[in-house]
């Protein structure tokens, strides 16, 4: 019995080191591709940005007419205006490294700039869109929530209120059409946004 106990514990032992010494070999090659496509990167040449996919902010969006003109919600419609001049990119699951290879190093800088011009303008939608449901303003804040996330926005709050004031107003079939967006944004929030359309959306 006792050489049988040995015997047990000896072969676990092989098979656990067998399975950390692979794991370190498949760690250390997804390190040593990731530093080859980096170090290969770093020497792309700057290539025409004119085909990325610029975002513009619509008109309805900007010449929105709240019910309840709050200087919080002008302020937002002022601050989406202010930058509709601005080049804005969703550049989101991309990684720098991506990016060089694909535009060049040169150009990582501006592509960041559109990047984080997009994140701006999507957080100023998520707020702006917070204070019309507050003010019961339903129809504007649904239609600032769809703009929202058709740009391919990861805010997860902008689901969970779009699929709120969808139930709201009676039509909470509609949370099917977000569960596809979200099925197609590509960010580690995916997951978790789809977990809570699932489940406000389990009899719709």
């Amino acid at each position: 019995m006792n050489f049988f106990i040995f015997a047990s514990t000896l072969i676990l032992g092989c098979f656990v080191a067998i399975s950390i010494t692979r794991d370190k070999n498949k760690q250390e090659n997804i390190d040593q591709n990731f530093w080859n496509k980096e170090y290969k990167s770093n020497f792309v040449r700057k290539k025409s940005l004119e085909n990325l996919n610029y975002i513009s902010i619509p008109e309805e969006i900007l010449t929105l007419q709240p019910l309840q003109p709050t200087s919080q919600i002008l302020s937002y419609l002022q601050d989406l205006k202010d930058m509709s001049s601005l080049k804005i990119v969703n550049l989101t699951g991309i990684s720098n490294t991506d990016l060089k290879l694909t535009y060049g190093t040169a150009n990582i800088t501006p592509l960041s700039e559109y990047d984080a011009h997009y994140t701006q303008m999507v957080t100023i939608l998520h707020k702006l869109a917070e204070k019309l449901a507050e003010s019961d303003d339903k129809k504007n804040a649904i239609l600032v929530l769809e703009y929202a996330i058709s740009t391919g926005s990861d805010v997860s709050k902008s689901f969970y209120l779009l699929s709120e004031l969808y139930t709201q107003v009676g039509t909470p079939e509609k949370i099917q059409t977000l569960i596809k967006q979200a099925e197609g944004i590509q960010s580690i929030m995916k997951n978790s946004i789809l977990q809570h359309l699932h489940s406000v959306c389990s009899s719709c």
